[in-house]
């Protein structure tokens, strides 16, 4: 991260804590902040910053991401074979195990030495989840937990919404609509997750263009950096391809369910604070 972004992140991070502040001091339970932001956005850098600043606040603080909860690649691979060929690829609603998200929150306020909490994580690198004894474990109750997503606060689309394709994956490889359905169908399981957030920040991008232009550039940075399965510009067209679709409806219609708006101009520079 260049130093501009670094300071950028730093002050962004300490500005949100200070809009929340007040709500997570009267919570009396861990207060759930969404942090919502398609690929690239830097939401999770965003994260680890905020929790950084908390804890230095001195407010024990968990960072969880939504990309941790993936499915392993073999249960990816059942998927695909019982509902749809293009549910290997991670990433789209119906590939997350929720119930075990879920199960994470409800455990944390308890959270002890004799009851610790662990949670997964997920090695893109591999694209399955690390051994259970790599997790990591929580043994205090948190004051803030941070939930980052990138399809955090996404509500189903209409269906008449779903009939056209939008790109050429859809088009060759969903032809019917099979894949696209389905994976709306799956989102509505994760409406109850997102009414348990006490407030949702939504880091906005300008356009979808803009957004594969930025996730990209992130494979680009590993690529140089010769990480296992970094993926070649082709690659990552197509696997941006299954993202598009629900990325250009976050784009429409999160800014209005936010509670916080982050606005950021083509090179992700701040331009604009909204809080409703």
């Amino acid at each position: 991260m260049s130093p501009d972004a670094s300071t950028q992140n730093s002050t962004l991070a300490g500005h949100l804590l200070d809009q929340y502040a007040g709500r997570i001091a009267r919570a009396r339970r861990p207060y759930l902040l969404g942090l919502s932001g398609l690929q690239g956005s830097g939401k999770s850098t965003l994260a680890r910053e905020m929790k950084t600043q908390a804890e230095q606040r001195g407010w024990p603080t968990e960072a969880l991401s939504l990309d941790d909860f993936y499915y392993s690649r073999s249960e990816r691979e059942a998927l695909a074979q019982q509902v749809h060929p293009l549910l290997r690829t991670r990433g789209v609603p119906g590939t997350h195990e929720i119930e075990l998200l879920m199960s994470v929150l409800a455990a944390l306020p308890q959270a002890s030495d004799k009851l610790p909490v662990s949670y997964p994580r997920f090695d893109k690198g591999r694209d399955t989840r690390m051994a259970p004894s790599r997790w990591p474990r929580v043994t205090r109750p948190p004051r803030l937990v941070i939930l980052e997503g990138w399809a955090l606060g996404i509500r189903p689309q209409t269906q008449a919404a779903e009939e056209k394709p939008v790109n050429a994956l859809e088009r060759e490889e969903d032809p019917d609509g099979t894949w696209r359905h389905w994976v709306n169908k799956q989102l509505r399981g994760y409406q109850p997750l997102w009414r348990k957030l006490d407030a949702l920040i939504v880091l906005q991008a300008p356009n979808w263009e803009i957004v594969r232009r930025w996730r990209s550039e992130q494979e680009e940075a590993l690529l140089a950096r010769h990480a296992p399965l970094a993926m070649e510009a082709e690659a990552m067209t197509r696997f941006l391809a299954h993202f598009e679709r629900l990325s250009r409806h976050a784009l429409a219609t999160l800014p209005a369910q936010a509670d916080t708006m982050v606005e950021y101009d083509d090179n992700r520079h701040v331009i604009a604070l909204h809080h409703s």
